[in-house]
């Protein structure tokens, strides 16, 4: 939440414009060619873990993907991990596990968050 608050102040303050103005953040967006923090950080989480997955198996970081540890959790609702924040993205991204492979799609569709940028 404050990093998107101090994200569109910053924003207005580029393009001249006060909350008074009464102009919508949607707007002063796509007028300065920038997309929501949340999307760039799920692009930058999607990009990782398809350089990851890309790796050999023998590589250490994806032997720790791979690793379960031992014990119980906790009572109540489990706590979010990287990767099932990282399952949530790909499931919003219309991407699969196999889709690592093909580095070319996996790059077209991951990447939403450079309006400006074509991707053909």
């Amino acid at each position: 939440m404050w990093l998107r608050v101090t994200e569109m102040k910053m924003l207005r303050w580029m393009s001249g414009v006060t909350r008074s103005d009464r102009i919508r953040n949607s707007f002063i967006r796509g007028s300065l060619g920038v997309r929501d923090v949340g999307e760039k950080l799920q692009e930058c989480r999607l990009r990782w873990y398809g350089h990851i997955m890309r790796r050999p198996m023998e590589y250490v970081g994806r032997r720790c993907m791979n690793m379960a540890v031992l014990g119980g959790r906790s009572r109540g609702r489990p706590r979010k991990r990287w990767l099932d924040v990282v399952k949530t993205d790909m499931r919003a991204n219309g991407l699969t596990v196999k889709d690592v492979e093909d580095r070319a799609k996996w790059s077209k569709l991951s990447r939403k968050a450079d309006p400006g940028k074509s991707r053909d």
